[in-house]
């Protein structure tokens, strides 16, 4: 789940800014700058000119958020757009916040929703691991968005865990799935959410073919590279301050490769307690 500041949105109406502006204000978010300028972040600003653009929530806004995913070239295969056309953002974001800005949104208890970019980055990364029949888990499910989507990509004779150590958020995101094209997928026990620890991963569903853990761990967790299958892929973003979106591969061997993908700004992995003490 990216951090970033939550914002009440405003009612007011504003001038949109040119298409060169749009652009060259989205290659500052996701482009990283070349050396010797340290790593570009890969988050947006809350609340920035898309948030009155993407104001009222439909199923026909979510599919123009992905059409502008897709134009600046975030979302880049069909798959992955068909998927976060099918499954409405809306339906995971609380009430009260604009669903279709491409910024992270707090969904309560120290947590938020990742913002759209994002999701958009982890479902590529891992679309070659979410085949039909497959195997999925997504640690720190949060409001169930990207776990639902992993259950449309696997199917129901795939399997997509969602773990989450908020017994409420649990609550909730089984309720934004029941309201979505997914709900099938959770009725027939494809689709499950659990309370756990992340960072223990979910032993009864595995090996996974992919892993998604939405918060940042200081190091990799020793029981998740467990679940991996030979031949699956994680990505978690790792580091403390600073943050680094990693790919894991495991080989038929077990042995495994490390890559940074981009330079992240997560809400920390870690205990319920300590995620809740400042609530």
């Amino acid at each position: 789940m990216s951090l970033a500041a939550a914002a009440s949105p405003s009612s007011s109406r504003f001038l949109l800014p040119s298409t060169a502006a749009r652009r060259r204000f989205l290659h500052h978010l996701l482009a990283a700058p070349a050396p010797p300028r340290p790593p570009q972040l890969r988050r947006c600003s809350p609340y920035h000119w898309m948030a009155q653009f993407w104001a009222e929530g439909s199923l026909e806004k979510n599919n123009a958020l992905v059409e502008y995913l897709k134009q600046y070239g975030v979302v880049r295969t069909d798959k992955v757009a068909e998927v976060m056309e099918t499954i409405d953002r809306a339906l995971f974001v609380p009430e009260g916040f604009t669903p279709y800005t491409d910024s992270p949104m707090p969904i309560g208890y120290n947590a938020t929703i990742s913002a759209p970019h994002m999701h958009a980055t982890c479902l590529e990364l891992l679309k070659d691991y979410l085949q039909p029949g497959m195997h999925a888990l997504d640690v720190g499910s949060g409001s169930g968005y990207l776990t639902a989507c992993f259950a449309m990509m696997v199917g129901p004779e795939g399997r997509a865990v969602g773990i989450e150590h908020i017994p409420e958020l649990v609550v909730a995101s089984t309720e934004n799935v029941e309201r979505s094209a997914a709900a099938a997928l959770m009725k027939d026990g494809s689709l499950s959410f659990h309370v756990s620890d992340g960072r223990l991963g979910w032993p009864d569903a595995a090996p996974y073919d992919a892993i998604h853990v939405g918060a940042a761990a200081p190091e990799i967790p020793r029981p998740l590279l467990e679940q991996l299958k030979p031949g699956g892929r994680m990505v978690i973003p790792v580091g403390t301050y600073s943050q680094d979106l990693q790919v894991i591969d495991k080989s038929a061997d077990g042995s495994t490769s490390v890559r940074n993908d981009a330079s992240v700004r997560y809400v920390p992995l870690t205990s319920r307690s300590a995620q809740l003490q400042d609530s």
